[in-house]
């Protein structure tokens, strides 16, 4: 049996990905068009932390922002489940929400589909960029941060979930992807204090 390798936390060179933290998730409605588990905002807002830790180390930050045609050529099959229509070009609340400080030249990726791999070029970035490890927040964690999870992954990057920066559809839904993540790469979910010291470490050894 072959013996295997304990991984650390940060492989190579990170980047941190925020996935789909857009405007509309602080937007309160009696019926969203994405459902939301409790406390959705809240770990949202948790992800700035992360953000404004990852510039201050020189760490590449990439948002990446879901967005459709207003004709909804796009959709594809993704309005036969359980999500309504959303992230509508000129629509507000697709906008990258201010909560996370994005600013103008930021690195950003905008998707039609679940995974940020899926017909973008982030992997023309993250390879230009040198990436080795994915520290990923935002949301679904049961959808857009799986998938992208599991893209990278797949594509044999070191993917890690900050787990207070991740929000599922629904609590139950949000563990089990967070468990099947954890099935794919041991050590794949991370706790918020684990990754900031993690990225401390890696800054202070370059």
């Amino acid at each position: 049996m072959i013996e295997k390798k304990i991984r650390k936390l940060i492989e190579g060179k990170p980047a941190l990905i925020v996935v789909d933290i857009q405007a509309g998730a602080f937007v309160e409605k009696e019926s969203p068009s994405i459902p939301q588990m409790p406390g959705y905002a809240e770990r949202m807002t948790s992800a700035r932390v992360l953000i404004d830790e990852a510039r201050a180390l020189k760490v590449p930050v990439i948002f990446i922002q879901e967005v459709h045609r207003e004709n909804m050529v796009d959709f594809g099959r993704e309005l036969d489940g359980s999500e309504g229509i959303h992230n509508l070009e000129n629509d507000p609340e697709t906008e990258i929400a201010n909560q996370t400080g994005f600013l103008r030249g930021d690195y950003l990726i905008k998707k039609r589909r679940y995974s940020a791999f899926f017909g973008t070029d982030f992997e023309i970035l993250l390879k230009g960029l040198g990436v080795d490890t994915l520290l990923l927040c935002g949301g679904l964690t049961d959808v857009c941060v799986h998938y992208t999870f599991v893209d990278g992954h797949q594509s044999d990057y070191f993917c890690r979930v900050v787990e207070e920066c991740v929000a599922g559809s629904t609590e139950a839904a949000h563990e089990a992807a967070l468990r099947a993540m954890e099935y794919l790469q041991t050590g794949s979910r991370c706790s918020l204090e684990n990754v900031l010291n993690a990225m401390n470490i890696y800054a202070a050894a370059k």
